[in-house]
């Protein structure tokens, strides 16, 4: 069977061999085949504009609940405690409640000063000073005593709580000053000075209170009484309340102030008249009402002031009412770096004799007291910054006043039958005009650094009279500068000067009968401009005791504060302060 099935597989092999016919060439042959074409256009179907939707169905959801199978766990882990980084924090000085302060300086000067305050409770406390300054004098030049000191105690009390505050005060000032400021003529020969009292002294009793509320309409409220007599026989007492309100309506913020101002007195005669003692008294009752406006960068404050006035002088009574605008306005031009303001405002200011005192000491008992109508007071101005430490302000105002004070030195009549010290022109009356001001205000502050600070103001005035040659003692250009300087630790100083500009006056001497040189009619006299410079150090010898050393007018300059009274040369003071509680 294999040799068979062998010898099929050998004969197979052997036909397929053969049966290939080698390079045999079967020739090539081409066919056509040709169909007409015939195109067509099959049918279009157009998709639907909104395709069919399949229905959705909502499917509830199944609540699903999380539950925290929690079991303790063995752990070794121990966190680090946190630690706050540090911080540099400046220490604090301690303060204390009282000081203690005595100087000594050049022409007899002594000044001392004691404060003392103690807390009460948590809202309550008091507090009190006393103070003295004196100066034995020593001007070249003068026939007179130039001597001056000023006492005064002040005391207070106060509370001050979450609804509201209350402030309680007592003064007490006594004050002695000389008219010195003699002319210096040939008439004035030793027997005439030696029968000169050139004293005058001044007593100051004043008693008054400010209390103000949180969360109410009503404000704030101040009041004072204040008694003010001379050595002469002059009196005076003055008394004003100042209640002020604030409340809001339709969102606008409403405020009113309200104002009695009371002021009456009398002198024992007047210059140049024998037995002329008189009487004055002058009640003014003011209100004012404003509306505040604020939106975005704008805010107007509109409003008006009302005052019934009620004066008696020599028996004479006179009644009237005044009207004032009472209009400010400001505009943040570019946010708090540039800021545009203005306003037009006028007031009735009331006059006293002590407020003339206070400005200048060498008036005589003999004055005429009114108050000043200030019709209005127009004002623009431009503030803003700089940079971010030097700040600027400048403005120009138009001020319009009837009855302005004006201090004028008062003449000397050897006719004059007054014998008192003040009657030999050498102290000042006040008279009252018309005036018209122009002014001009400039004003540059900057911080150098933290310890530096420097700063310059300048004001220039035209002033227009109605009745009188010239705007008594009223400078047209003042300019004041101060620096502060902390030099480290121990040391600071600062140091002020002041420029004032060429003022006139009334020339003591008129009587063209003894002095035949002047012509008739009031004489002026002009006095020259001046500046002034004034420095204070400061050393911190400890925590409670500091030393100081002051120096004014450091430029040596013999200029005339007013007409006839020169003013002490280069002035050193120099003492100690010691801090201490009880």
């Amino acid at each position: 069977m294999k040799k068979l099935i062998l010898s099929i597989i050998v004969l197979s092999a052997f036909q397929v061999g053969f049966s290939q016919k080698k390079d045999e060439n079967i020739g090539s042959e081409v066919v056509n085949i040709v169909k007409p074409y015939t195109p067509t256009i099959s049918d279009a179907f157009k998709v639907k504009q909104t395709p069919a939707e399949e229905e959705e169905v909502i499917e509830p959801k199944i609540p699903i609940k999380f539950q925290i199978f929690s079991f303790p766990v063995a752990s070794t882990f121990l966190p680090t405690k946190g630690k706050a980084a540090d911080v540099d924090k400046e220490i604090l000085e301690k303060g204390f409640s009282n000081y203690v302060s005595l100087g000594a300086g050049t022409y007899g000067t002594a000044n001392a000063e004691l404060f003392l305050t103690h807390q009460i409770s948590k809202t309550d406390y008091v507090g009190g000073m006393l103070q003295h300054l004196s100066s034995q004098g020593g001007i070249g030049g003068l026939l007179l005593d130039d001597s001056f000191y000023t006492n005064a105690l002040d005391a207070t009390y106060g509370s001050r709580n979450k609804k509201f505050s209350l402030n309680a005060d007592l003064g007490i000032k006594n004050q002695g000053i000389n008219w010195y400021g003699l002319p210096n003529y040939s008439f004035f020969d030793s027997s005439v000075v030696n029968n000169i009292d050139e004293k005058q002294q001044y007593n100051t009793f004043a008693i008054g209170g400010k209390m103000s509320l949180k969360d109410s309409f009503f404000k704030q409220a101040s009041l004072q009484f204040k008694h003010f007599s001379d050595a002469f026989g002059s009196a005076e007492n003055r008394f004003f309340i100042k209640p002020n309100f604030d409340f809001k309506v339709v969102d606008q913020k409403v405020k009113t102030d309200f104002v009695l101002d009371y002021v009456g007195g009398s002198f024992d005669r007047r210059l140049m008249e024998m037995n002329s003692a008189y009487n004055y008294s002058s009640l003014n009752l003011g209100f004012s009402p404003s509306i505040l406006y604020q939106q975005d960068d704008l805010s107007v404050e509109i409003g008006a002031k009302v005052f019934y006035a009620m004066s008696k002088i020599d028996q004479e009574d006179k009644n009237k009412i005044f009207f004032y605008p009472k209009v400010k306005a400001s505009y943040k031009l570019v946010g708090d770096i540039l800021l545009t303001y203005a306003g037009a405002e006028g007031n009735l200011q009331q006059n006293s004799y002590a407020d003339f005192v206070d400005n200048n000491p060498f008036v005589s008992p003999t004055l005429f007291i009114a108050p000043t109508n200030t019709k209005y007071d127009l004002y623009f101005g431009l503030k803003g910054k700089l940079a971010n430490a030097v700040t600027f302000n400048v403005k120009t105002s138009y001020l319009n006043q009837d009855n302005r004070a004006l201090f004028a030195a008062n003449y000397f009549d050897v006719l004059s039958t007054n014998p008192n010290g003040y009657a030999f022109g050498n102290s000042f009356n006040v008279v009252y005009d018309d005036l018209k001001t122009w002014s001009v205000f400039g004003e540059l502050k900057a911080d150098f650094t933290k310890n530096i600070a420097f700063g310059i103001n300048g004001t220039f005035n035209t002033f227009t009279t109605n009745t009188q040659n010239e705007a008594w003692n009223l400078p047209k250009l003042q300019v004041a500068s101060f620096m502060d300087v902390e030099i480290n630790e121990k040391w600071s100083a600062c140091a002020k000067l002041f420029f004032v500009g060429e003022r006139q006056d009334i020339d003591s001497i008129q009587n063209e009968s003894m002095f035949s040189s002047y012509n008739s009619g009031i004489k002026t006299v002009t006095l020259d401009s001046y500046f002034d410079l004034n420095a204070h150090v400061d050393y911190k010898f400890s925590k409670r005791l500091n030393f100081f050393l002051k120096g004014n007018n450091l430029a040596n300059q013999q200029y005339k504060r007013w007409a006839g009274f020169p003013v002490q040369s280069i002035q050193i003071l120099g003492g100690a302060t010691y801090k201490f509680d009880f």
